[in-house]
């Protein structure tokens, strides 16, 4: 009897009414004040204000509260840590996504999503003075340890307006994770990070997306916090996009006249000798790609890493990697036609018409060939092509390293060379390595893995394409006890 009394009380009620009303989802009620929405409008056109940060490289605002009741966010970020995460990774990021926000009912996620397709649109449409699609893209995403998303400027076709909230426990600096804004140059490509934005529990950012928003999500630098958001974006009338700027390519040279006493002088002995020379051909021939372990004379190698400038020992080594008699080497160590000496293209066909380098994209190749269906093309290329060709770099790897999947690069065949110094102990958990993929698709064909003093050779077809993965935080201590930061490669692409 008492507790049905306590029921029917009108006090208790509406207190019970209170406290449920303090659980939904409401943005902050200072966002609805018109000065404010004013001062905001007007500092997104001129792009600068202080509500509006520093805009050198895009508009951008952060909200420091965004949703009304603590409460609701903190059972919000709690449902949103149940949800099933999926691994990813590739040339771009390395985290964690959930997609698992579709329709639900009496929880916070369902109340979020309304907000930010509802409210939140309306009143970003009006501040913004855009036109905002009701549908909106949304995920929920987890960096941990080491996990990064690398610059890149979010466009897609109809992609309007960026926004990131936060659910994170206190965050400073040394966590890594801060939303890194570029500058741009005179061809709309990024330069430098002006701007660092660090997460904040219970903050919004929002940007404008454009052919210049370049950012980034630094690598998360903390082992024990987790750096979990919703983000999304507001579909709308596009920027208009200039005409894509493409980096004229690197000068390609035929090889250059040296001595073949550089050949004995730094190549290991045993790659000399020419029935080992046949053994690593039929090798290479199957799977279209090989290591060569200690490739060059150890002392050789140790003069080359330990230096700090380019002394004559390392221009020897390029002039090596570029000398006419490795061109020959190349060859012998991977039946490739990169020398005239090497024997016609014509004399050796097989029965079926098509060369051994043809066949390399046949059944026996499953590991860096993505396209086999192209041979008859490739043989009319390589007849009108010109003599055999090289174009290489001496490259220097550190923390924070990476290339990147490129649209533009022309495709085409070539044989892939990567000799690493300095990179002992290396653990492939440290990044730093190269993946071949497939073309559109996300298989990895093949990984190659620093290896101090071994020449990896790769046969690449026009299908497949490569890119070195970004080298985390967990390789400091590896390099520290080499007394070093870095390591290096000699980069190289042969074609024939």
């Amino acid at each position: 009897m008492p507790a049905k009394k306590r029921q029917n009380d009108p006090a208790t009620g509406k207190k019970n009414k209170k406290e449920k009303r303090g659980e939904l989802a409401v943005i902050n009620s200072d966002l609805r004040d018109e000065a404010v929405q004013k001062s905001m409008r007007d500092a997104w056109q001129r792009k600068e204000s202080n509500i509006l940060l520093d805009c050198e490289p895009f508009p951008h605002c952060q909200i420091t509260r965004f949703l009304q009741s603590e409460s609701f966010v903190e059972s919000l970020q709690a449902e949103l840590l149940q949800l099933n995460f999926n691994s990813k990774s590739n040339d771009l990021y390395k985290f964690q996504q959930s997609d698992d926000l579709g329709e639900r009912k009496e929880d916070h996620i369902s109340q979020i999503r309304s907000v930010i397709f509802g409210e939140f649109r309306v009143w970003l449409s009006e501040v913004l003075q855009v036109d905002l699609e009701a549908t909106v893209d949304i995920s929920c995403a987890k960096y941990e340890h080491t996990d990064v998303l690398l610059c890149h400027d979010d466009e897609l076709e109809g992609r309007r307006v960026a926004f990131i909230l936060y659910l994170v426990p206190p965050w400073e600096v040394k966590d890594g994770g801060t939303l890194d804004l570029f500058s741009t140059d005179e061809h709309c490509q990024p330069v430098s990070v002006v701007k660092s934005l660090l997460p904040c529990w219970n903050s919004l950012v929002f940007f404008e997306v454009s052919p210049v928003s370049f950012h980034q999500v630094a690598e998360v630098l903390s082992e024990e916090k987790c750096r979990l958001s919703l983000s999304g974006w507001f579909h709308g009338p596009s920027l208009p996009r200039p005409s894509r700027y493409i980096e004229p390519p690197v000068p390609r040279h035929t090889h250059i006249p040296r001595d073949e006493s550089l050949l004995f002088e730094w190549v290991n002995e045993m790659y000399l000798d020419p029935r080992y020379q046949a053994r690593v051909q039929q090798e290479f021939e199957e799977s279209s790609e090989i290591c060569l372990a200690t490739f060059l004379q150890a002392l050789l190698v140790c003069a080359v890493v330990e230096v700090h400038s380019v002394p004559s020992c390392v221009q020897e080594c390029w002039e090596l990697l570029s000398s006419e008699s490795f061109f020959i080497l190349l060859s012998n160590l991977t039946g490739l036609r990169l020398h005239y000496l090497c024997g016609d293209e014509d004399e050796s066909e097989n029965e079926d018409g098509k060369s051994e380098t043809e066949n390399r994209g046949g059944e026996g190749n499953t590991q860096a060939s993505a396209s086999n269906t192209d041979a008859d093309t490739s043989t009319t290329e390589k007849k009108d092509k010109g003599p055999p060709t090289c174009v290489g770099e001496l490259r220097r790897w550190m923390h924070g390293d990476y290339t990147l999947l490129h649209d533009s690069v022309k495709r085409e065949y070539a044989l892939d060379l990567q000799l690493h110094m300095g990179c002992a102990g290396w653990k492939s958990e440290f990044g730093g390595f190269t993946s071949y993929i497939a073309h559109d698709e996300d298989e990895e064909l093949l990984t190659v893995y620093p290896e101090d003093n071994s020449l990896a050779l790769v046969y690449r077809d026009k299908d497949t394409l490569k890119f070195i993965k970004h080298i985390n935080n967990s390789s400091s201590s590896q390099l520290s006890s080499q007394n070093t930061a870095a390591f290096y490669d000699f980069s190289f692409n042969y074609y024939e």
